[in-house]
């Protein structure tokens, strides 16, 4: 439950379109495509555990909130275990990290260590960014732009413009899922002082920003395609518009928490299946 596997496709989702892109050029090491992806999911679980743990330290996760139960805040699990494990799993993204730089060089040191300590800073430190609305900087950033360049890093070790652009629709909809958790927790957020942007923005124009990241996203692999070198097998990423339109119309119809839960494990799923016919268009260009 703390480790959240609904929001999982969120770590493993760039990896696969970063390395997708080294394949088009004509490189593949498995060792790097295995290390990346166990890297970034185990980052990701860790960064949940650490957020479970320092949200309920704050008196973040209250009862009345609408999403899943926390571990910590129920009760359900000892903070020291909660604390154990983030310890846990952020040491597995560690030794992933090792054999990166072994491999790829330094530059991997710098991405994993800003990665790991943009998770714990989220809702830890002083000042957590996730309680002034930053959150959804740090989710495209690091489950966009760095994760899809990181991971085309440790195949190629050089960096090219598409690995940036193609990392934005992947950075948009990791936001948007952290959109719906931000959206479904508003009114409880807003009680305990943690100004997420859904707080700061109004849940109306928090819905309308959702509804941005999600047809945006749709949008670029075709600017991508008109402005540089690659195929318009980009637009397979189109499938997944029959995903995404009813997806977009529930968050902006529903408040209830058991729908909204449903409609964050969806907006994962879909970004899921956008990364993976992404990557799909770029074996095939």
């Amino acid at each position: 439950m703390a480790a959240r596997p609904r929001t999982l496709p969120a770590g493993v989702a760039p990896v696969l379109v970063g390395t997708a892109l080294a394949i088009h050029e004509g490189t593949f090491r498995a060792g790097a495509f295995i290390a990346a992806l166990l890297g970034a999911i185990f980052i990701q679980v860790g960064a949940n555990l650490s957020n479970d743990y320092s949200d309920a330290r704050r008196g973040a996760d209250t009862e009345d909130r609408l999403g899943p139960v926390r571990v910590t805040a129920g009760g359900l699990v000892p903070p020291r275990q909660v604390l154990t494990a983030t310890y846990v799993s952020f040491g597995v993204a560690v030794l992933c990290g090792i054999y990166l730089i072994i491999i790829a060089g330094w530059v991997i040191l710098a991405i994993g260590a800003a990665s790991i300590l943009a998770g714990v800073l989220y809702t830890g430190g002083p000042r957590p960014y996730g309680y002034e609305g930053l959150g959804d900087v740090f989710v495209f950033l690091f489950f966009g732009l760095v994760a899809v360049t990181g991971s085309y890093y440790a195949q190629v070790e050089h960096l090219e413009w598409e690995a940036f652009a193609l990392a934005v629709p992947v950075g948009l909809i990791a936001a948007a899922i952290l959109d719906v958790n931000n959206i479904r927790d508003a009114p409880t957020d807003a009680r305990v002082g943690k100004r997420t942007l859904a707080v700061r923005l109004g849940r109306a124009r928090a819905r309308d920003l959702y509804a941005l990241e999600i047809f945006a996203a749709f949008v670029i692999p075709a600017v991508v395609w008109l402005a540089g070198d690659l195929d318009a097998w980009l637009l397979l990423t189109w499938l997944a518009l029959p995903l995404a339109v009813p997806l977009v119309r529930l968050v902006r119809t529903h408040d209830d928490g058991p729908t909204l839960n449903g409609a964050l494990a969806k907006t994962g799923m879909l970004q899921l299946a956008f990364c993976a016919l992404l990557g799909a268009g770029l074996l095939l260009s």
